[in-house]
């Protein structure tokens, strides 16, 4: 009698198992054909630069398989301070390459970033690294009259100075940001008038083109007010705006 009541407890359990197979195996498998699993796992993937809190969807620039840091630099700022990258840590930051006797871009490029400064006033995790690609004339006390005429008050937004060739090689180099002389151009010197975004651990980040690709640099010269240029290009500070909002809000 004992042994017939565990043969029907055998046969019930290999019942409920085949019972479960029928039921939900199918909706797993349909679920890993659905890429559920992949999508859990490439979100794991994308925050193993910060595996703690908000990211956001901002892109990071990629060369050769790695996302692009801010190299190293150290120079000297409008009040004689050595500023280096290691000041920027923790800060979202904008960069751009400029010259204070610059009589077409830079006074552009400079007054949408005082615009975007006093969007972001009171804010100590913001800030700006300028760096001028004249530093024969631009010497300390030119840069921190510059920074009075424009209205630069951020604390955190240095406007720096030092060797032309290490300039030239950090804009060229480690930004990607063309900046030359050029005795031919009005000026003496020709450079991008794009700005760099940098996040709070010193990585360049963007949004998406149109194409799924980092747009790598915001268009720096033309202004909210002005909205598109004589050529039908739109401005990209009211973009910018937005993003630098959004990696603020990154731990």
């Amino acid at each position: 009698m004992s042994t017939k009541k565990t043969n029907y407890s055998f046969i019930g359990i290999a019942f409920i198992i085949l019972l479960f197979g029928i039921i939900f195996v199918p909706k797993i498998v349909d679920r890993i054909k659905g890429d559920d699993v992949t999508r859990i796992e490439s979100r794991s993937k994308n925050i193993s630069t910060n595996s703690e809190g908000y990211i956001s969807d901002l892109m990071f620039l990629e060369i050769n398989g790695e996302s692009k840091k801010v190299p190293q630099f150290s120079f000297t700022d409008q009040d004689g301070k050595t500023i280096t990258n290691i000041d920027y840590e923790g800060k979202v930051y904008l960069v751009e390459f400029f010259f204070t006797t610059c009589p077409t871009i830079c006074p552009r490029m400079n007054r949408n970033l005082v615009q975007i400064q006093n969007t972001f006033s009171g804010l100590e995790d913001f800030g700006v690294a300028s760096f001028t690609i004249n530093p024969d004339n631009d010497t300390q006390e030119v840069l921190k009259a510059y920074a009075e005429k424009y209205g630069i008050t951020n604390p955190n937004w240095h406007l720096m100075t030092g060797d032309k060739n290490v300039v030239f090689e950090l804009a060229n180099v480690g930004f990607n940001i063309y900046a030359g002389e050029n005795s031919n151009v009005e000026g003496g010197f020709e450079h991008s008038g794009n700005f760099a975004l940098i996040d709070k651990n010193g990585f360049i980040r963007s949004r998406k083109d149109n194409f799924g690709n980092p747009k790598i640099f915001y268009k720096g010269i033309i202004s909210e007010e002005e909205k598109e240029d004589e050529d039908g290009q739109t401005e990209e500070i009211s973009m910018l705006k937005e993003d630098i909002a959004k990696l603020l809000k990154e731990d």
